[in-house]
């Protein structure tokens, strides 16, 4: 059994429509408009073995904010439609180089969303894309998905570097704590997430 969700999402700032296959093999069709974003996108999906499909059309005459906040958002909630009530190994963790940085991503798939992110940029962009969005992905994805996720860079000098080693940490840590939990047990000591 695949487990999948589609999901479409219509507001007065983005028209989004969204699909996952957590077992699948990294296949991906992205366009958001954002280039960048679609690029480290690119790197969830190859790194995570998830195949998606993300395609979104933003009020972009404003910025990306909404675009990206509302694609992790969507990613969030279908993750955790997807995973449904499989019981999973839950816990996820990876430390990615990506030549000058180092990405570390910690996570807990367990219902009780939190973000402890920690990344400093040398500049604004990179490229056309503002690199505090990258916090607000994070947050929308983790909030919207149940997750607690601890994400940072821990050192690096070039952004685009950064975000990528942040966003493939993500995509390695999701897909350990993904695997189903032999036997069909709980991960947890109460019986309950």
């Amino acid at each position: 059994m695949q487990r999948k969700a589609e999901i479409t999402r219509k507001t007065n700032e983005t028209d989004i429509f969204f699909s996952l296959n957590v077992d699948g093999t990294g296949k991906h069709e992205i366009s958001t408009g954002v280039g960048f974003f679609d690029h480290m996108l690119t790197a969830l999906a190859v790194h995570s073995g998830f195949d998606l499909t993300v395609k979104c059309v933003g009020d972009l005459q404003v910025d990306a904010h909404h675009t990206v906040e509302d694609v992790g958002i969507v990613f969030g909630t279908a993750f955790k439609q997807a995973l449904g009530d499989v019981k999973i190994t839950r816990f996820g963790s990876a430390r990615i180089p990506m030549d000058d940085a180092l990405g570390t991503c910690s996570l807990d798939i367990c219902g009780r969303p939190f973000l402890v992110y920690n990344a400093e940029f040398a500049s604004e962009k990179t490229g056309e894309y503002e690199n505090c969005l990258t916090t607000e992905f994070m947050r929308a994805f983790a909030f919207n998905a149940g997750i607690t996720l601890h994400i940072s860079t821990l050192y690096g000098n070039n952004d685009h570097h950064k975000n990528e080693a942040m966003f493939k940490s993500l995509a390695y840590a999701l897909r350990q704590a993904a695997v189903p939990r032999q036997g069909g047990l709980i991960a947890s000591s109460k019986g309950i997430l």
